[in-house]
């Protein structure tokens, strides 16, 4: 197993213009907790809405593996800030602890991940605040594959992605740890008992190839990754950099997996200055 799983889980544990010399006050914004209905499964998740009557581009932030929506609140706030509406979610089963949607562990997979945030782009078409034809994606580690997926599968819906360290190759850490497809067992426990999952954990990105997904993406990406990352080498992102047809790749001076402090900082201004310039 590559040990980029085994860090994350220790990681879990532990202006709408580019900035000027004169900086913009931030914007007010409120928050709203708002429920979407996957078939049976509720997802529960928070947005943050800037304030005034119109409708706002919206960034939908999906959580690295483990985590949960809180994850995705400090790029939510600064976003809502700057005039973008945001909402960060629980993916059903995905939490270690806490998860606010339904499901459980045994239950979650990439996949299941990808069918949560379609689930979640669908609901927007009844969200008041947001504006349908300014959809952004943006998601971390884990969060970044299901972002990169759902893109893909979904590019008419969306105006582009930003995807910050992305584990693209999963499937081959599952090759790596079972023989075979038919030698998944139903049931098997990762990272020492951390989480226990279940056959479609791996079954279920078996024969996934996200680079070649990503490869035929037409419309815009912002790929982040940090040059201090021991848990997804910086190389899998600069591959994926030169598969995708229309990608802007920035190198986080310092940065592991995850941002925090200065390292945020820097992604942040990239978000903020990517966005505005590819607001319609």
């Amino acid at each position: 197993m590559k040990k980029w799983i085994l860090a994350a889980v220790m990681l879990s544990m532990c202006a709408c213009a580019q900035p000027s010399e004169e900086e913009a006050e931030p914007m007010s914004y409120t928050t709203r907790e708002i429920t979407v209905q996957n078939g049976d499964m509720r997802i529960y998740g928070i947005a943050y809405i800037p304030a005034g009557e119109e409708k706002h581009p919206l960034v939908i932030f999906s959580h690295e593996l483990g985590n949960s929506h809180t994850s995705g609140t400090r790029y939510a706030e600064k976003l809502a800030e700057a005039g973008y509406a945001a909402y960060t979610f629980d993916f059903c089963g995905g939490t270690v602890g806490g998860n606010q949607s339904d499901g459980n562990n045994v239950g979650m997979s990439v996949m299941t991940e990808v069918s949560d945030l379609e689930a979640v782009i669908k609901d927007t078409e009844n969200w008041e605040f947001a504006d349908t034809s300014e959809i952004y994606l943006l998601g971390g580690s884990q969060g970044a594959v299901v972002t990169a997926v759902t893109g893909c599968r979904n590019e008419e819906k969306i105006q582009g992605m930003m995807l910050m360290y992305p584990p693209l190759i999963l499937p081959d850490d599952m090759h790596e740890r079972f023989a075979s497809k038919e030698k998944i067992p139903e049931e098997f426990d990762m990272f020492g008992g951390w989480i226990h999952v279940g056959r479609n954990y791996a079954a279920d990105i078996w024969d996934l190839n996200v680079y070649d997904e990503l490869s035929k993406f037409q419309k815009d990406v912002l790929l982040l990754h940090g040059d201090a990352d021991h848990t997804v080498d910086i190389s899998v992102s600069e591959k994926a950099a030169e598969l995708i047809p229309h990608c802007e790749f920035y190198t986080v001076k310092g940065g592991g997996h995850e941002f925090f402090n200065a390292q945020f900082e820097d992604a942040m201004a990239q978000i903020l200055a990517w966005l505005s310039e590819h607001m319609q």
